[in-house]
């Protein structure tokens, strides 16, 4: 890690992040407050969640990430934008999810998931029938599951998942426009400039 991203984590992390516990985790607890709550599975670099948090103070967010130069550097954007509306967990995102309350959530973001593109492998997807509903299960009802991918096979998985839970709506039918909230990336750019087109999915729940 950089020095600033390592003071970051030293300066931030005990007011603003967590390690994923064994036990409930409550987002009121966590944010001092009750708001409509965004989860942000797999933040990376932070930049994206930054953005959004920045843009949306109404809504509080909460990041799970594995990679600490990643939690760092979200951390020290939060701080230097002046955020209160964002949290950091670091630890498994699934086991996070399972310690939310049911119906908790306004929104889970998925964006650009490793695609385990070996066959041997899908079984690690993290969109997947048994991870959808679990993650559904935490949506309010009218609540929204966001998926962004740069892989075009994954994408088609995601949209048949998706398509087979029976709580899930397609909010738009197919493929969904790329919403104006969701920033573009480094990621995406280089995503895009290799060729692999980027694939928004947006489901809510009934």
């Amino acid at each position: 890690m950089s020095d600033r991203q390592t003071d970051a984590l030293g300066r931030l992390w005990p007011a603003y992040g967590l390690d994923v516990p064994d036990g409930p985790v409550v987002p009121a607890d966590l944010f001092g407050r009750r708001a409509p709550v965004v989860l942000e599975i797999g933040s990376g670099m932070g930049d994206s969640t930054a953005a959004m948090a920045a843009a949306d103070p109404d809504r509080d967010y909460l990041a799970v990430e594995v990679h600490t130069p990643g939690i760092a550097n979200l951390l020290d954007l939060a701080d230097r934008l002046g955020l209160h509306n964002v949290r950091v967990a670091q630890g498994d995102a699934l086991s996070l999810v399972s310690g939310l309350p049911t119906d908790v959530l306004d929104a889970v973001h998925v964006f650009f998931p490793d695609p385990w593109p070996k066959a041997r492998h899908h079984k690690r997807r993290i969109i997947q029938p048994a991870h959808v509903a679990l993650l559904r299960s935490r949506l309010r009802p009218g609540g929204t599951l966001h998926c962004a991918t740069d892989w075009a096979e994954y994408a088609e998985a995601m949209r048949e998942t998706l398509d087979a839970d029976p709580e899930l709506v397609d909010a738009y039918g197919g493929f969904a426009p790329r919403p104006a909230h969701r920033p573009v990336t480094k990621f995406e750019r280089r995503a895009i400039t290799a060729g692999r087109p980027v694939a928004d999915l947006l489901y809510r729940r009934r």
